[in-house]
């Protein structure tokens, strides 16, 4: 049977859906952009603003204490005001954060304006996959909502094009003075299509339905699956509504506080094995192996360029071959890959392209795993009626490590050294698969709400059994 009958079979409408997903994940671009521009920017602000190594970190992790506001707040304000009002918010702060990014005089305006536009990134990041998984159908809801992370992705290697060509237009004294901000202010325009665009869109039927919105969760479950699989999905959405108390403390329950510890940890490991040291550091990690700036930039963008071709074969495995495979297959790569470039730097062995090989393996094997499954899974484990809250939860946790790492980076480099600063991640990566082994579950093919009978079950058994 061939994949369009199969679909009319099934009565999805596979087109719509895709085209709301594409819409919700230009708010991952917007993450990627965000997220990323800082690479080619910071060389020129550590010279406009004359920055050491702390207030470098922090020209590039304030962003992040804004994600970590937007993500904590975004839980609690789509699960009462709605999925898709709350992304056209994060549209909005995005924008303000980009023109206020290219404006400042002194570093402490950048500050702000940056996490302005953090707090905008915090709220699509938890919210995008959120949504996308809220209105997929099971069959496709990896792929769906992996096109968050390959919107991210198109965002960053968008960013390393767009910091090559910017920084090529003028002399270096112009660099130093106005390039960096027309990398920033660029933003304005995914932004404002991303505001634009959600306007076409529907709100989360889950949403709709938990709002006394039935009817409408039940027209746009017929549009994405047909009048009689929405129907029968519209009365599992019900029943498990019915069964919960929609009050945050369902987290703690026996089998959903296991669902909550793979959330919040699986979110700190996809960061604190260095994807965005690499990212964010891009150019000064070439450098630190005796290639110049331009080099540098090339060496960047080839990352970016690697980054989004992986993510394309992880949006194809993804419904194939599973979640939990593709972490563990992912994860025993970058602990191999970037203990390597540890080794590498121990022994001054960066001439030629081994570091960038090994860099590019690490993230080839980001890209296909904890790239886009965390946040799919994420969107996937948490019970329907405190989904918002409990995603938020795992967000601020991503976030605080994303700070962590990025605020802490320059910081190793100039103290313990590279070698060291890599053999943490490589440490950290090789935890990232035991916990895998151990603890995650497979999501592939199930329901939402089939996934949260299963940790309604598991806590049930663990209960029986006195544990």
């Amino acid at each position: 049977m061939s994949v369009l009958s199969r679909q009319q079979a099934e009565g999805t409408n596979l087109g719509f859906v895709t085209l709301v997903s594409i819409v919700a994940a230009i708010g991952g671009l917007l993450f990627g952009y965000d997220t990323a521009v800082i690479s080619g920017a910071i060389v020129f602000m550590q010279q406009k603003f004359h920055l050491g190594p702390g207030m470098q970190g922090w020209a590039v992790s304030c962003l992040m204490i804004g994600a970590i506001v937007g993500a904590g707040f975004a839980g609690f304000l789509s699960d009462r005001f709605g999925r898709k009002k709350m992304l056209i918010v994060a549209g909005f702060l995005f924008v303000i954060g980009s023109i206020g990014s290219a404006l400042p005089a002194t570093i402490t305006e950048f500050v702000w304006a940056r996490i302005v536009g953090g707090i905008g990134i915090g709220i699509s990041s938890t919210l995008v996959p959120l949504y996308i998984a809220e209105i997929a159908p099971a069959r496709h809801r990896g792929s769906l909502v992996s096109l968050n992370q390959l919107a991210v992705v198109i965002g960053i290697s968008a960013i390393y094009f767009v910091n090559m060509w910017v920084a090529n237009l003028g002399s270096p004294t112009w660099d130093i003075e106005s390039a960096w901000r027309w990398m920033f202010g660029l933003g304005v325009v995914p932004g404002g299509l991303f505001i634009i665009l959600l306007l076409f869109v529907p709100e989360s039927p889950r949403w709709l339905e938990r709002h006394g919105l039935g009817d409408r969760a039940l027209q746009i479950l017929t549009r994405v699956n047909g009048p009689t699989r929405a129907r029968v999905e519209l009365s599992e959405i019900r029943d498990t509504l019915n069964d919960e108390s929609g009050n945050i403390g369902l987290l703690f329950r026996p089998g959903f506080r296991v669902a909550l510890l793979v959330g919040v940890v699986l979110a700190i490991l996809q960061q604190v094995t260095g994807i965005n040291a690499i990212m964010y550091y891009a150019p000064e990690i070439f450098k630190q192996t005796g290639a110049g700036t331009n080099a540098s930039l090339i060496e960047t963008v080839i990352t970016g360029a690697d980054n989004l071709v992986f993510t394309l074969i992880s949006l194809w495995l993804i419904d194939r071959v599973g979640r939990k495979v593709l972490l563990l297959i992912g994860s025993a790569f970058m602990t191999v890959s970037i203990a390597i470039v540890g080794y590498a730097f121990y022994t001054g062995n960066t001439a030629g392209p081994l570091v960038l090989v090994l860099i590019l393996v690490f993230v080839a094997a980001f890209a296909v795993s904890f790239g886009p499954i965390v946040w799919l899974v994420m969107a996937e484990i948490f019970p329907t009626s405190i989904r918002g809250r409990a995603t938020a939860i795992a967000s601020v946790a991503l976030w605080i490590a994303d700070y962590a790492v990025s605020q802490s980076f320059p910081v190793l480099l100039n103290s313990v050294g590279a070698s060291s600063t890599f053999w943490t991640f490589g440490i950290l990566s090789l935890v990232a698969f035991i916990f895998t082994l151990a603890l995650v579950p497979e999501t592939k093919g199930k329901t939402l709400e089939e996934i949260e009978r299963s940790w309604g079950r598991r806590g049930t058994q663990s209960t029986s059994t006195g544990r």
